[in-house]
């Protein structure tokens, strides 16, 4: 290949779009640098995502958990695990596939602050663009808002699992319609009830490596990509962007680019690399004998991401037990969690008979894409405002997840002291008991007022940087959290829980004098305090208006673009995967405009999105 025109650096979620929708001009010369390899072979499974994160496909990120984590497990205490992913795919190939635009408001918001071409008429063309939805019988769809004919397999989980029937239905009980969360309106105020549609096509993971680039990879030779290349620096002359340093399997190397360097490295790894290559704060990157390039206060600042609690409940006769999902991820992930002998051939006639059963289930899975391995079990979600203030948008949003994972998951993944939070071991067995029944409940805040920050721990691109998340840091976000909890609970007494049914943590109960039946906002406060989460959707790292234009250029900089979720300029109401993918589709064809790239279809010609946006 001729020199590029194009050097794409990540391939997750915007970047495998970009470099995609530009190489489908012959003419027109792309590199893809992507620092992981080949997906986790598992991923296509969405019932393996937990197992996905921790493995040599997850960059292991880690920061300050700021207001929360107070009741974490030993050096984890205060402490935030990040999970990104880092193979072809990025985290579209790790997420839990929840397929979720955001409210129209959202984007209009982005408008009225100024980033112009934001609005959600603007946007609405490019998550259509990629979408390739099926509808279902389970699903209220607004029609005019998808598309059935994208790359992106979208569609609605099958079979629909009790426990998540049961959520809807109980939210519908409590005052929340059957809505389409994607379409044009999300039911102003008061919100909406749905299953979750996911990013999956015939029950397997639909990720943007496959959708976009798996096939496109061997048929045109004007897109190559580069695996196990993790980019390095980018070089500039003057303060134009015209090369890209990488290692590569140990070895360095660079790469010139004659058009644009577009930066796909997500919302760590995107302002990591510009601090890096020297567009950043002047102090912060004196401190490491950086040479400025573009003094740029905002690169790392403005670090947003949502943030739930988990309330786990025993529902007999409407959960499902671990002992019932374990297999149909197959032999292998019996054997990783103790069901079976670690060694085959240590199996016994009943452990023979086990694994027959568990390779049966992701054969049916496999052929038919039906059965409980077809998703990642966060199966729908409530959408609202709580009148905190936020009324442009829905500032709240409730996920169901129908199984209660296991101890391992709740200790490694989600850092709580498990003997602590469940009062002693033999409690801790007792609430993961394979053969009960049990789903998990997760309020969560997604338009959160609080900033975090991301910066240099070294000038070695090789370390890691340092993640303060500041969660709870603007006491706002509390106080919605608590009342996003109060509401779940309302939810789960319309499903016919009793309080008791719900797992209390053991010192938060003890030191509020809890009684068993009303919990106060109090203890709810603590709770928030000592066991808050990340959605796992951090974002608006290097933002539009403060680091990149409406177009997405580097200020002060040329030949340089971002596209990513760390572009996002101020918190979307719901997941940020799909917002992200937008973004790539957006960025694709202002690069495509501006150079005269010539694309398949352009989205800027859809006249067929126009949508009537109902606003709160």
């Amino acid at each position: 290949m001729a020199t590029p025109d194009f050097i794409v650096i990540g391939s997750g979620s915007a970047g495998a779009v970009v470099a995609s929708r530009l190489s489908e001009d012959g003419s027109c010369n792309v590199v893809l640098l992507e620092a992981g390899g080949q997906p986790h072979p598992a991923s296509v499974m969405p019932l393996i995502a937990p197992f996905v994160q921790k493995s040599e496909s997850d960059w292991q990120f880690e920061g300050s958990a700021g207001g929360t984590g107070k009741g974490f497990i030993g050096e984890k205490k205060g402490r935030m695990y990040c999970p990104r992913g880092k193979m072809l795919g990025g985290s579209s190939n790790a997420n839990y596939m929840a397929y979720v635009r955001g409210h129209p408001g959202d984007y209009d918001n982005w408008a009225s602050r100024g980033a112009s071409g934001w609005s959600y008429e603007d946007v609405l063309p490019y998550f259509k663009k990629s979408e390739g939805f099926v509808t279902s019988p389970d699903l209220v769809v607004d029609e005019v808002a998808h598309s059935t004919s994208g790359e992106l397999g979208v569609c609605c989980r099958s079979p629909v699992l009790p426990p998540a029937q049961a959520f809807v239905d109980a939210a519908v009980k409590v005052g929340f319609p059957k809505m389409d969360y994607n379409g044009c309106s999300r039911g102003g105020p008061n919100g909406c009830v749905s299953l979750h549609q996911h990013t999956a096509r015939k029950g397997k993971r639909s990720d943007t490596y496959t959708a976009f680039l798996k096939e496109q990879q061997t048929s045109r030779k004007n897109l190559k990509i580069v695996t196990e290349a993790h980019a390095t620096k980018i070089l500039f002359t003057g303060t134009r962007a015209t090369s890209v340093e990488y290692l590569c399997k140990g070895s360095k190397a660079a790469l010139s680019a004659t058009k644009e360097i577009i930066l796909c490295a997500g919302a760590i790894g995107s302002p990591q690399l510009l601090l890096l290559s020297g567009v950043g704060p002047k102090a912060e990157l004196q401190k490491y004998d950086i040479p400025l390039i573009v003094d740029s206060s905002q690169v790392g600042k403005n670090l947003t991401d949502h943030l739930l609690a988990f309330f786990l409940y025993n529902a007999p006769k409407i959960g499902m037990a671990m002992g019932d999902v374990v297999p149909s991820m197959g032999p292998d992930a019996l054997r990783a969690l103790g069901v079976l002998p670690a060694n085959e051939a240590d199996d016994t006639e009943q452990h023979k008979a086990i694994v027959s059963a568990s390779n049966q289930l992701v054969a049916d899975w496999d052929s038919s894409g039906v059965g409980v391995a077809s998703s990642t079990f966060i199966d729908a979600s409530i959408f609202y405002n709580t009148g905190a203030g936020d009324s442009y948008t829905h500032d709240a949003q409730i996920c169901l997840i129908s199984a209660g994972f296991n101890g391992d998951i709740w200790r490694d993944w989600l850092y709580v002291d498990v003997d602590t939070y469940f009062g002693s071991a033999e409690k801790v067995n007792a609430a993961f008991n394979p053969e009960e029944e049990r789903f998990i409940i997760l309020p969560g805040i997604v338009t959160p007022h609080s900033r975090g920050s991301l910066t240099l721990a070294s000038k070695d691109p090789m370390v890691a940087p340092l993640i303060d998340f500041n969660y709870y840091g603007n006491p706002h976000d509390l106080e919605v959290m608590v009342k996003v909890m109060r509401r779940t609970l309302e939810i789960s007494q319309a499903m016919g829980l009793p309080p008791s049914a719900l797992y209390v943590p053991q010192d938060l109960a003890k030191k509020h004098s809890y009684d068993g039946q009303k919990i106060s906002d109090d203890l709810l406060r603590d709770w928030a305090i000592y066991y808050s989460h990340t959605y796992y959707h951090p974002m608006s790292t290097c933002a539009i208006g403060a680091v990149v234009d409406h177009q997405l250029k580097v200020i002060g900089a040329s030949g340089l673009r971002v596209a990513d979720a760390s572009v996002i300029p101020m918190p979307i109401s719901g997941n940020t995967n799909a917002p992200t993918i937008m973004i790539g589709e957006k960025c694709a064809e202002m690069v495509a405009t501006e150079h005269g790239v010539s694309l398949s279809r352009w989205a800027a010609n859809d006249n067929a999105s126009k949508c009537a946006c109902v606003m709160l």
